[in-house]
């Protein structure tokens, strides 16, 4: 299989024993959640991965999904309320007097940020979008704001509130993710998401903090906000991968038109040869189901053949009743999307590059010489992980190896559908003869086989960078050889 399953642990999986079965049923990304547990609650998580490995002869990322400024109301007198629609309710910042609204529901915010520049008319969602109000109006700028109900459901205390499509001034990356990062590098784990991205800027906050630390982690930015689309490419070149969280960013446009927007999110991804995860609700029927329904298939199966390098399970493998299995029709339906998406095209001859360079051209060349010559497999040395990347964005039919000597990028390429990650022998100095060792000791290939090597060795006089930046380019690929075992 070459799509990647992203697994959600939580009180259903998070033990040695789910992991084990999730990983021998295709998880390569187990999914921590920092919106419910401390850093310390994952140790033992790295530690499974890690013993994980060395059983099972594959590569495993253990990945800490970062809070980020999620905006919940404060208690709700008398929770839960039945709304009616056309009711209206108070909208006000917490320690505000309700008066001379007292006989109306009243609902807290604790951060004045999202309320400023509010007007009537405006859009507010509340319980993931279940309850959908507008601004009827300004009782008091930036503090008191009525609200009118335009349909019925419960309101508890405690939910989660947008304000679909306004620019909230309040920044990703949270004082809370700061002390979570932190926690994460110390307890091991192997690369971070950032929620709420909304502009390019957020990005590089989080990688400061990380090079503060000295650490190299790949990073992941959640597109949950309506900005982040209009910013797509310029979050694409600073970020390692993006996550299509089609919750949020669900409230943040009119539900019908997430399908498309989830497409060209897709396609903007191949141009850059940047990883995406699509997540949310996958499989949701199988929380409580041993199958999945109709759709959620139809579902899985679309998102890999529009391109998805992953997908994830949330509930399904965090508090569901059926993880495993959960993780094993998923896989199911990912590798028969795979086998029509290589009978139907040739996606490698249709993809455009966002950025022309011989690396991108020797990449595209890889991956039509090996189709072409109806080679066996890819294999490519990789410091940076950034010919890999390419060659997967090109979705050749066969698999890819990637040789590296730096256990980070190992883990930014278990992002990348049809990459297989592993570290390079280093006590083998030329790049190529480090590639063809690797051939030698695998027994993925047959004797015989024909394999297409990439690789690049160092030119006297070029610098070899380790960001993938404009400013501060990858490592050059300059050499295309085709080798037979």
């Amino acid at each position: 299989m070459r799509t990647k399953i992203v697994a959600t642990l939580g009180p259903a999986s998070m033990n040695e024993s789910s992991m084990r079965d999730m990983a021998r049923h295709g998880a390569r990304i187990f999914r921590c959640n920092f919106s419910h547990d401390r850093a310390e609650a994952f140790e033992p998580v790295v530690r499974w991965a890690r013993s994980l490995e060395q059983e099972l002869g594959v590569r495993l990322t253990v990945m800490g999904d970062l809070s980020g400024p999620k905006l919940r109301i404060g208690e709700v007198p008398g929770s839960p309320l039945t709304i009616h629609a056309e009711d209206r309710i108070l909208l006000a910042l917490e320690g505000e007097s309700a008066a001379p609204h007292d006989d109306m529901p009243v609902i807290t915010l604790d951060d004045p940020a999202p309320l400023a520049g509010l007007e009537a008319g405006m859009p507010v969602s509340l319980s993931d979008g279940m309850l959908r109000f507008h601004v009827d109006e300004v009782i008091e700028p930036d503090r008191r704001f009525l609200l009118h109900a335009e349909n019925a459901g419960l309101l508890s205390s405690n939910k989660g509130i947008t304000f679909p499509g306004k620019v909230i001034p309040v920044a990703a990356f949270t004082d809370k993710d700061r002390r979570d990062l932190r926690e994460g590098v110390e307890v091991g784990l192997d690369a971070f998401a950032l929620s709420f991205v909304q502009g390019p800027d957020d990005l590089d906050d989080i990688r400061a903090e990380l090079d503060s630390l000295g650490v190299q982690v790949p990073i992941i930015a959640k597109l949950e906000r309506r900005q982040a689309l209009e910013r797509l490419d310029d979050i694409l070149e600073r970020s390692d991968a993006v996550m299509v969280a089609r919750g949020d960013l669900g409230l943040e446009m009119p539900i019908i038109s997430l399908p498309v927007h989830q497409k060209r999110i897709l396609q903007a991804c191949r141009r850059h040869s940047k990883a995406a995860i699509v997540a949310t609700q996958m499989l949701l029927s199988m929380v409580r189901n041993p199958i999945p329904t109709r759709a959620e298939t139809t579902d899985v199966a679309n998102a890999v053949l529009d391109g998805a390098d992953c997908v994830m399970l949330s509930e399904e493998t965090a508090i569901g009743e059926h993880p495993v299995e959960a993780v094993r029709i998923l896989g199911g339906i990912a590798q028969e999307a795979e086998s029509y998406y290589h009978e139907r095209t040739r996606p490698h001859l249709e993809a455009r590059m966002a950025r022309k360079d011989p690396s991108e051209y020797l990449a595209y060349a890889a991956a039509l010489l090996v189709d072409t010559a109806q080679g066996s497999a890819l294999v490519c040395h990789t410091s940076s992980g950034a010919t890999a990347r390419r060659m997967s964005s090109r979705r050749p039919s066969t698999p890819i190896y990637a040789v590296t000597p730096h256990e980070h990028v190992t883990h930014l390429l278990s992002f990348y559908a049809g990459v297989s990650p592993t570290l390079a022998d280093t006590s083998v100095e030329r790049h190529v003869e480090r590639a063809e060792r690797f051939i030698e000791q695998c027994d993925a290939i047959g004797e015989g086989e024909t394999v297409v090597i990439t690789s690049g060795q160092p030119t006297p006089g070029l610098l070899r960078p380790c960001a993938d930046s404009p400013e501060n380019p990858p490592a050059t690929t300059n050499e295309l050889k085709i080798y037979v075992k």
